[in-house]
């Protein structure tokens, strides 16, 4: 069994500690983990997260060890993970792997929280679990390739091997219970792109779905629940229903030595990442040649095909999140505010202006850009100015990128701004809870991150 490539996988989840890791990528991991946390809280408030919050109040136990961040209630495990997994992934803002198409930190630090703080695992064991479930979840993305992300949602998918790990490594699974768990987690993956074209509700339902289907996974594992051996490679895994293009070597390709988890960017606009590498060639023309919103005419944004197969359907976007898969609502509110933040999308997708800017914006495959593409996501704009001129812009690692990263300073103004929008913190809680984060790996116990501090 350790032959195989899922049971690779498995081993190094399993086997992976705190001293293995290097400093540089513990830092990374901090970083990841309070960025995550806004994100959490600017979950508050929105339908569809209350929705699965109502369910999760309903369904599961009134007392827990575990905390659901949104509402500062406590619950199981399982439930705590599934609501802050949907909150986190509502306002756009969550982090993303480019060569996998994935979100890690929606998926993996819900598990890693809900599970350390009902273990009373420390702040060392929680980050390890974090890398353990970045890891396995980026290279079962890039696995399962781009043709897997063009009908399915990798992060739901991939989302709940990598849950799965999280949770094994804070059981202390062994490395033949990992692979259970990946059995078990496999086998349930799940999350179409189809809810785009009307708008549904769908991808928080992705996230919280496989957050909690990792965790029981990880947790049915520890007490002898098999799973199938090779539930991603195998004749009838996941590759075999889910993709024409996978690759098994990516699995384990520099495990130990290629830490995926510091590779990971960070979301500087509030919407879908597709979006972004325009959205910055489109800042860099405006502000190269200082103009404004109105001396636009037209846009033509040259993209991989990845951008057109998630926000093609999206033509007319008719609520808030949908008009984050808008290429057209995304460049208009850039070009009137500098930036697409959760206050632009939520005031001014649909006023007059932003629309008639919206229709003028085009999407065209560029060679190059889907050369590129996954491993960078470059953006490439042309401009056409209503007196003529035909204006070129070009980024090559959009804000956020690991070569163009966010600092911790603008990590913590990013989260305090989420919370202040969703009103899920008064500032004063929210400072004195990223505080205590940038120190997460000296806690002796995972408790509270919000009930200390209200």
């Amino acid at each position: 069994m350790n032959t195989t490539p899922t049971a690779q996988l498995a081993a190094f989840a399993a086997g992976l500690r705190f001293d293995a890791i290097p400093a540089p990528v513990v830092c990374k991991t901090e970083d990841l983990l309070v960025d995550w946390f806004g994100s959490a809280i600017a979950g508050k408030g929105a339908r569809p997260v209350e929705a699965i919050a109502g369910f999760a109040a309903r369904m599961g136990p009134a007392t827990g060890a575990a905390e659901v961040l949104i509402n500062r209630s406590q619950s199981s495990a399982y439930f705590a993970a599934m609501v802050n997994a949907a909150a986190s992934h509502v306002a756009e803002q969550d982090d993303v792997h480019n060569g996998s198409v994935f979100h890690p930190a929606t998926v993996v630090f819900p598990v890693a929280l809900a599970m350390a703080q009902t273990l009373g695992s420390s702040g060392r064991q929680l980050l390890t679990a974090a890398v353990a479930g970045y890891e396995v979840g980026i290279r079962v993305g890039e696995f399962l390739g781009r043709s897997h992300y063009k009908v399915f949602h990798t992060t739901g998918t991939a989302g709940t091997l990598a849950a799965a790990a999280a949770a094994g490594s804070l059981l202390g699974l062994s490395p033949a219970q990992m692979q259970h768990a990946f059995g078990s987690a496999g086998t349930q993956s799940a999350g179409l792109w189809e809810f785009l074209r009307t708008g549904a509700d769908s991808k928080q339902l992705h996230t919280a779905h496989a957050a909690a289907v990792g965790l029981m996974s990880a947790w049915l594992a520890q007490d002898g629940f098999t799973g199938a051996a090779q539930i991603l490679e195998g004749p009838q895994g996941m590759a075999a229903g889910m993709s024409s293009d996978a690759d098994p070597a990516k699995l384990t390709a520099g495990l130990g030595s290629r830490w995926a988890t510091a590779e990971t960017s960070f979301k500087f606009h509030a919407s879908c990442r597709h979006t972004h590498p325009a959205a910055d060639a489109l800042l860099q023309v405006m502000q190269t040649n200082q103009l404004q919103a109105a001396d636009i005419a037209h846009v033509v944004t040259h993209v991989h095909q990845g951008a057109i197969d998630v926000l093609g359907p999206v033509v007319n976007p008719a609520t808030v999140h949908q008009s984050k898969f808008s290429m057209g609502t995304v460049l208009a509110l850039v070009a009137r505010f500098g930036h697409a933040g959760l206050v632009e999308f939520d005031q001014h997708f649909k006023d007059p202006a932003t629309t008639a800017l919206c229709v003028r914006v085009e999407m065209v495959l560029d060679d190059e850009v889907d050369a590129a593409y996954p491993q960078r996501w470059i953006g490439k704009v042309s401009v056409t100015t209503q007196d003529g001129r035909v204006l070129q812009g070009r980024v090559d690692e959009p804000k956020g990128d690991p070569g163009n990263t966010l600092s911790r300073e603008e990590i913590t103004a990013k989260a305090l701004r989420l919370a202040a929008f969703s009103g899920g913190a008064t500032p004063a809680e929210m400072q004195t809870a990223v505080d205590a984060l940038w120190g997460v790996a000296q806690w002796p116990r995972v408790g509270a991150l919000l009930g200390a501090a209200a």
